[in-house]
């Protein structure tokens, strides 16, 4: 399909919207010594389709939200006088795949089969490395040398992507019948273009005194930083670690023994807050020796009582749940993804109706406010858009926008509660004491 509208629509249609940002000590002149935000960078793929530029016919160029994502983070960086002290990527941040097989899983004598839903979004494509990859090395170079960051993989920057001959899907997939996997299963392989961008020795990462370790040459990474009177490990996972790649996080937890933890992995909760997978991606399914979920919760989160928040994207929506771990302190765990939000084209393009494949995203950040400094240590969650220039409850249209599609037995209220909430972290800094830094 190709537009004729042009990108200057999306700016008129845009214009008359709420620009209340959350406030940051890059706009008021002062920073709380015990307070600082985390930015979550949700699922940025549709930004970076090539098939979502004006040189493709599309009305605007999406690439152009990305890069107001992270023009904003390296805005209120600390280092610029802000309060961001950390951010990390979910992953997903391209969109397709560069083959059809990679030579491991070919190795293997796997067989790919015809996925007419699949095949007609997710098709492998070269412009994965002459459009996609550069968007992104443009964009994470905007705030490489402001602040530390993270990058975890996700399904779509693997190498490869095919459907699995094994998990045929079924005739209609409205109506599969016994068909455990409706859609057939998608697989994937290889991370070599993952790791081009954001391996452990890409210019983004090398040198990085705050880069302390890898595996899988990137594809799992190891960050500290420093912020609210405390040091802080990141943890960032491949999709469904093995457990070869759970060893080496637990080898990174002892080696940075007291620090509180946070770990992010691509694929973790479902938007009703459940540990588990959607059908048509499922690397346990198509090989045991990866770990869904509840086996990462299992195995590796719940053992380690110095991991308290675990970050994901993936699955589209929002969620949040607190389990106890094994020495019975919560590990909240935080699910944000935005991916298939697309009011912006619908602003954009007056009359196309969106389908599958016209994701956005329109410019939908989570930012994560710590605040340790008081009686009652909190993280104060808020969603921000830098396409609106607002939080999601000082927009009148959210829920107009988006509440239908992803979460319509909510009322208005509970649905943008679902963006803006407070996580207690209670006993932290009991928990933590060995990891002030004063």
């Amino acid at each position: 399909m190709r537009f004729q509208h042009c990108a200057a629509l999306l700016a008129l249609a845009l214009g008359s919207t709420a620009s209340i940002a959350p406030v940051t000590a890059n706009e008021t002149g002062k920073r709380d010594p015990g307070s600082f935000t985390i930015a979550v960078i949700p699922d940025t793929q549709n930004y970076l389709d090539y098939a979502h530029q004006t040189e493709e016919g599309f009305p605007f160029n999406a690439r152009e939200i990305f890069y107001d994502q992270m023009a904003y983070i390296a805005r209120n960086a600390q280092s610029e006088g802000g309060d961001i002290a950390f951010a990390v990527a979910v992953g997903d941040v391209w969109q397709h795949a560069t083959s059809k097989m990679d030579d491991a899983h070919a190795r293997m004598g796997l067989k790919a089969i015809p996925n007419k839903l699949a095949d007609s979004i997710l098709a492998p494509d070269q412009r994965a490395v002459t459009v996609e990859m550069p968007i992104a090395r443009k964009g994470y170079r905007m705030i490489a040398g402001k602040l530390p960051f993270a990058v975890v993989p996700g399904n779509h920057d693997y190498d490869a992507n095919w459907s699995d001959s094994r998990f045929p899907p079924a005739e209609d997939y409205r109506n599969p019948g016994t068909n455990k996997y409706p859609y057939g299963q998608l697989h994937y392989g290889g991370l070599a273009n993952f790791n081009a961008v954001f391996g452990k020795d890409s210019d983004l990462f090398k040198g990085k005194p705050w880069y302390v370790g890898s595996h899988n040459g990137g594809a799992n990474s190891a960050a500290l930083f420093t912020a609210g009177g405390y040091r802080f490990l990141h943890i960032g996972l491949e999709m469904a670690p093995t457990d070869e790649v759970l060893a080496w996080a637990e080898a990174q937890v002892k080696a940075h023994p007291g620090l509180p933890t946070i770990v992010t992995i691509h694929d973790h909760l479902s938007p009703a807050g459940k540990r588990e997978p959607i059908s048509v991606v499922d690397f346990k399914a198509v090989h045991s020796e990866h770990n869904n979920a509840e086996d990462l919760w299992t195995k590796f989160l719940s053992r380690h009582d110095q991991i308290f928040l675990v970050l994901s994207g993936h699955q589209h929506g929002q969620a949040h749940r607190v389990d106890k771990n094994a020495m019975g302190h919560d590990v909240h765990q935080v699910l944000a993804d935005y991916q298939d939000r697309h009011q912006s084209l619908i602003q954009a393009a007056p009359g196309v109706k969106p389908r599958l494949g016209l994701g956005i995203g329109d410019g939908w950040l989570r930012l994560m406010r710590f605040e340790l400094g008081g009686a009652a240590p909190r993280i104060v969650v808020s969603t921000y858009s830098t396409l609106y220039k607002s939080n999601a409850a000082q927009l009148p249209t959210y829920s107009a926008f988006y509440k239908a599609k992803e979460k319509p037995e909510l009322s208005d209220a509970a649905f943008v509660g679902e963006e803006e909430f407070t996580l207690p972290l209670d006993g932290f800094a009991n928990r933590f004491a060995r990891a002030r830094t004063k």
